[in-house]
C-alpha cells in the first residue's frame, strides 16, 4: 500500500458538535409528529411519581432508538450524539432515565400505551397509510416465543415448553401490509391460545375504530383450535380461518375419507390434494358433557405425502410406497368461497412470521430488557408502534407497500448529516453523494405535506 492511502495518516477528532448519525429518521420523527404521536403519549401514560415525567420524550426515546437499530435500553445513548436529537423533535433521555422509567410501568401502564397505539393506529388509516382497510380484511393472530436468560425477569422464570425462559406474547398482523393491529404480552408458559378471546375481541375493536367497515376474517393456527376462540369470532360476528388439530374423531375421519373426493392442487410436493366434509367441532366440553350449542362448519383439509414414510416403507427415496401414508393438515372456516381458494389463502397465513421476524430482528423484540413485567409489556408495544411507523414511512413517503425495516434503515435512517445555523434557521446538510438522497428528500415532502390528525 502506499503511503498516501495508508490509513494511518488519516487524522482522527471528536470535534463536531453539529454532526448528526442517524440523520434519516428525521423522516419517521416526522411522520409521528403529524400523527401527533407525542401528543398521545403525554395523554395517555401517566407512571407515578417523578419517574413518570416527560412520557413523550422517553417513550420517543425507546421508539427512534428501535428505528436507528438500537435492541437494548443502553442503546438510546447513540441518539445523545452530535446533533441527532435536532432532528427527532425531542428530548433525548439517557439510558439510566428510560431504564428506570420502564421498570416502573405496571401492567396498566402498559395497557396505557396500547390505548396510545390504538389511537396511533385510526389516525394513520385516517391519511392513508392503511390503505383497503375500509373493504374485506385479513387479520393473522399468532403467538411467539422470546427467550430470556437468567431468573430475574418477571413472567419468564419458568420453563417453557421449548426447555427454555422467556415470554410468549400474541401479535395480531393485518394481512398484505405487515402491520401490528395488537400486541400482548403473556408469560413464557402461557399456552397459544391462552387470553386469545379477550385479545381478540380487543382486535376486533381497534380495528373497527379504524375504519375497517367491510368484512373481516381472523387466520390462526391450530393452536388457537379451541371452542373458546371459535365463539369469540362468532359472537364478534366475523368470519375465521383456524387449523385444526389431528386429535379426537379427527384421527380416524380424515384418513377415512374416499380417495374419488380428494382434488389434485399445484403443490411443491407432488401428489398434494384437497378435499372437503363437513364438521361439527368441540360438540362436548372439556369435562365430557355435551355442548348445548354444536354449529357445524366446513373442515378443509390439504394432504401430502409423508416424505419420512415414504423413504422407511421403499428403502429408497423419491420410489412409489405401497401403502401411501399421509401427512393431513385441515382447518376450518365458515367462509363462503370455492374450497380452492380458500385452502390457498388459509396457507397465506405463514406471512405473519415475515412481521414477526422484522419484530425480532429488525427491531428489539429478540429480548425483553428489563426485570419488570410491566416495562417488558411496554417495551413490546414500543416495539410494534416503530414498526408500524417504518411501515407507513414507506408507505407514504417512499410508496412502497411492503419493505423490510432493514431497507429503510440502511437507505433512510441511518445517513449521517451536519446542522447548520444561519439567520435563525436549522439547516440539515445530507451528503450530496448519498445513493438515496432524493428519495430522503421526496419522502420527508410528502409526509410534511399530510393533513394534521382529526380528534
Amino acid at each position: 500500500m502506499s503511503a498516501s492511502h495508508s490509513l494511518d495518516r488519516l487524522v482522527v477528532s471528536a470535534d463536531d458538535g453539529n454532526a448528526v448519525s442517524d440523520a434519516g429518521l428525521l423522516v419517521a420523527a416526522s411522520l409521528g409528529q403529524r400523527l401527533g404521536l407525542p401528543g398521545l403519549l403525554r395523554e395517555h401514560v401517566t407512571v407515578p411519581g417523578s419517574l413518570g415525567a416527560h412520557p413523550d420524550d422517553k417513550c420517543l426515546t425507546v421508539i427512534h432508538s428501535l428505528l436507528a437499530g438500537g435492541d437494548c435500553i443502553d442503546d438510546v445513548a447513540a441518539l445523545r450524539a452530535g446533533s441527532t436529537q435536532v432532528v427527532l423533535g425531542h428530548r433525548v433521555a439517557a439510558p439510566s432515565t428510560v431504564g428506570s422509567f420502564l421498570r416502573a410501568f405496571g401492567f396498566n401502564h402498559a395497557r396505557q400505551l396500547d390505548v396510545v397505539a390504538r389511537r396511533l393506529l385510526a389516525r394513520a388509516v385516517a391519511v392513508g397509510a392503511s390503505p383497503g382497510l375500509s373493504e374485506s380484511v385479513t387479520v393473522d393472530i399468532d403467538s411467539t416465543l422470546c427467550e430470556t436468560f437468567g431468573l430475574g425477569k418477571a413472567g419468564a422464570r419458568e420453563v417453557m415448553r421449548t426447555g427454555r425462559r422467556g415470554y410468549h406474547p400474541l401479535l395480531a398482523v393485518i394481512a398484505g401490509t405487515g402491520d401490528v393491529a395488537h400486541a400482548r404480552l403473556r408469560r413464557g408458559r402461557s399456552n397459544d391460545a391462552t387470553a386469545a378471546p379477550v385479545f381478540i375481541k380487543e382486535t376486533i375493536g381497534r380495528l373497527r375504530a379504524a375504519g375497517a367497515a367491510g368484512e373481516l376474517v381472523l387466520r390462526m393456527d391450530s393452536g388457537f383450535y379451541l371452542h373458546d376462540v371459535v365463539a369469540a369470532c362468532r359472537a364478534a360476528r366475523v368470519r375465521f380461518s383456524i387449523g385444526a388439530r389431528m386429535i379426537g374423531n379427527l384421527k380416524h375421519v380424515i384418513p377415512a375419507i374416499d380417495e374419488a373426493a380428494w382434488t389434485p392442487i399445484d403443490y411443491f410436493l407432488p401428489g398434494a390434494a384437497v378435499t372437503e366434509i363437513c364438521w361439527t367441532p368441540f360438540t362436548q366440553d372439556t369435562r365430557g358433557h355435551d355442548r348445548p350449542d354444536p354449529l357445524p362448519v366446513r373442515l378443509i383439509v390439504r394432504r401430502t405425502p409423508c416424505t419420512d414414510a415414504l423413504a422407511r416403507n421403499t428403502g429408497r427415496a423419491g420410489q412409489q410406497a405401497l401403502f401411501p401414508v399421509y401427512d393431513y393438515h385441515p382447518f376450518i372456516t365458515d367462509r363462503d368461497g370455492p374450497m380452492l381458494d380458500l385452502e390457498t389463502d388459509h396457507r397465506r397465513h405463514a406471512e405473519v412470521e415475515l412481521a414477526i421476524r422484522d419484530l425480532k430482528h429488525g427491531m428489539g423484540l429478540a429480548h425483553l430488557p428489563t426485570k419488570s413485567f410491566g416495562g417488558n409489556a411496554a417495551w413490546l408495544v414500543l416495539n410494534t408502534i416503530a414498526h408500524n411507523l417504518t411501515r407507513w414511512t414507506a408507505r407514504l413517503g417512499l410508496h412502497l407497500r411492503r419493505v423490510t425495516t432493514k431497507t429503510i434503515r440502511r437507505k433512510i435512517y441511518t445517513v449521517g448529516a451536519r446542522i447548520t445555523r444561519t439567520a435563525r434557521r436549522v439547516h440539515l446538510h445530507l451528503p450530496s453523494a448519498w445513493p438515496w438522497a432524493d428519495a430522503l428528500l421526496t419522502a420527508l415532502h410528502r409526509i410534511r405535506s399530510l393533513p394534521p390528525p382529526a380528534g
